[in-house]
């Protein structure tokens, strides 16, 4: 199951902006962020891949959601200006965004290009 952010979790997980003012992961593994709204179409056509993509790479990455709607705070720092956008962080080096309904294969290569993960 895709684990759903706050800003405190979010703080815990992927970064601490009240602590830090450059980009420093806190995860262990790459991560990949899914900002969404409930209302948004095709936030629901990325859904169900990112779940098949979560069992896929058990363990290789995080796969975190953030709605947009309860958590602006979070979408207003990374500029969420049109969902889903796609946030690719790897473990080291700065973090990566894609805008729209992307195709898995389209996952799956950036996983491998941007977070160096293969299933």
């Amino acid at each position: 199951m895709i684990e759903h952010l706050t800003k405190e979790t979010f703080k815990e997980k992927v970064f601490n902006f009240e602590q830090n003012k450059d980009w420093k992961f806190e995860g262990e593994i790459p991560a990949v962020i899914d900002f969404y709204a409930d209302w948004c179409a095709p936030c629901k056509m990325v859904a169900p891949i990112l779940e098949e993509l979560q069992e896929e790479y058990n363990g290789k990455l995080n796969i975190y959601k953030v709605n947009t709607e309860q958590e602006s705070e979070l979408s207003g720092m990374f500029g969420i200006q049109s969902i889903p956008s796609i946030l690719f962080i790897p473990k080291d080096g700065q973090p990566q965004m894609a805008m729209g309904a992307l195709p898995k294969d389209t996952f799956k290569k950036a996983f491998a290009d941007v977070l160096s993960v293969s299933e």
